[in-house]
């Protein structure tokens, strides 16, 4: 299979031949128990906090703000979970506030909240999938215990204004947890400039494994414990760290913002010429988010008429990865939230495609899938009798 055709790096990246040798000492020789005293596990410890330094950094945070975590979800669900049930066993308050376009982890957390009595409220977005600050301000009660708004869109790739929502909650004793998963080591994330307490992190996003992710809990704050166990990560993930994966991890997020400016200009313009091709050769096609404060790696299209995910596994026949949707919901072929959210029909949101790109996107695969998607169109308009451009 040609790497260069893999369209879906939201859902998951590759994983970086460096990251992979990084990794490779811990699995065998480096293989102690971080948390035992003796010199196998010593060494391990060490390699864990050297890990847990660089991506803090990276982040403009202090190394003991960083909790480790086995996945994106988990990071989402201890942020929301434990931020909120801690809050209300202090007697602040039983509301949580998120947006209607949040990951799936975050909307199923806010829903296991409303089981235990909490109540929730969700902020609307626009027609691009952004967040209006001043609603976020007016869903604020005082018992809001909780704010969950994501960095950047997993379907659409749109940017949320993080720092103003920052400046709404803040004077408030609300908790404010951001989603940037998808952002990270795209565009720059920095928890002091977006003014937040939590901030999830997934390593797969940007090259590095599976399985392994992170949370930073802003000093002072205090979560619930998703599990019960010993005292590793603050106690608040108690469970032995994945040294092989955090080291990866690690690696990742070096590589990822030695070439994130670069990157962001490059595929930007490759994004902008995809655009372009399908523009000029596609009557019917459409751009789905916004059309600036958007990640340079997400397209979502629709093409008037034809089904995203038919569209989807035709381009899959060519050798061409891209998805109709989010991964997390994948085996659902129901309308995306996030586009009703938006406020397209059902039929227009059943006509998404999301194309994301990474680093092992070229301007001869993209030149590749804008003629694969102009012939699968045409035909498509054909078979069904539709006039096609100049046809």
């Amino acid at each position: 299979m040609d790497i260069t055709r893999y369209f879906d790096h939201a859902a998951t990246t590759p994983l970086r031949p460096e990251v992979l040798a990084a990794m490779a000492p811990f699995w065998a020789d480096t293989f102690g128990n971080p948390s035992s005293l003796h010199g196998f596990g010593l060494r391990a410890k060490e390699a864990l906090e050297q890990a847990r330094a660089v991506i803090a950094r990276a982040i403009g945070a202090r190394p003991h703000e960083l909790i480790f975590t086995g996945s994106g979800t988990e990071a989402n669900n201890l942020a929301v979970l434990g931020g909120a049930r801690r809050m209300r066993r202090l007697g602040k308050g039983d509301h949580v506030v998120i947006s209607a376009v949040e990951h799936p982890s975050v909307r199923e957390a806010a829903k296991a909240l409303e089981a235990e009595g909490f109540r929730v409220t969700q902020v609307p977005v626009d027609a691009y999938g952004r967040v209006d600050p001043e609603d976020v301000r007016c869903a604020l009660t005082p018992k809001t215990v909780l704010v969950s708004v994501m960095h950047a869109n997993n379907v659409v790739g749109t940017i949320q204004p993080i720092a103003e929502i920052a400046a709404v909650v803040r004077p408030t004793p609300a908790l404010f947890h951001c989603d940037a998963a998808q952002s990270f080591g795209k565009i720059p994330v920095d928890v002091n400039a977006l003014g937040v307490d939590l901030l999830t992190l997934n390593a797969h996003k940007l090259g590095g494994p599976k399985g392994v992710a992170a949370l930073y809990v802003r000093k002072g704050v205090r979560l619930d414990p998703l599990f019960h166990g010993g005292k590793q990560e603050r106690a608040m993930r108690p469970a032995t760290q994945n040294v092989p994966g955090i080291v990866g991890f690690a690696k990742a997020v070096e590589l990822a913002l030695a070439e994130q400016e670069a990157e962001r200009r490059r595929l930007a313009a490759l994004r902008q010429r995809l655009i372009a091709r399908l523009a000029d050769a596609i009557p019917g096609f459409h751009v789905n988010g916004h059309p600036t404060e958007c990640l340079p790696t997400h397209l979502n299209i629709r093409i008037d008429r034809i089904e995203g995910q038919a569209l989807m596994l035709e381009l899959d026949r060519l050798g061409f990865a891209t998805s109709s949707g989010s991964a997390c919901s994948a085996a659902d072929h129901e309308p995306s939230y996030v586009l009703l959210a938006m406020g397209q029909s059902r039929e227009a949101a059943l006509e998404s495609l999301r194309i994301t790109l990474g680093r092992t996107t070229t301007e001869e695969s993209v030149d590749a899938l804008a003629d694969a998607l102009i012939a699968v169109a045409r035909a498509w308009r054909q078979a069904a009798n539709v006039p096609f451009g100049g046809d």
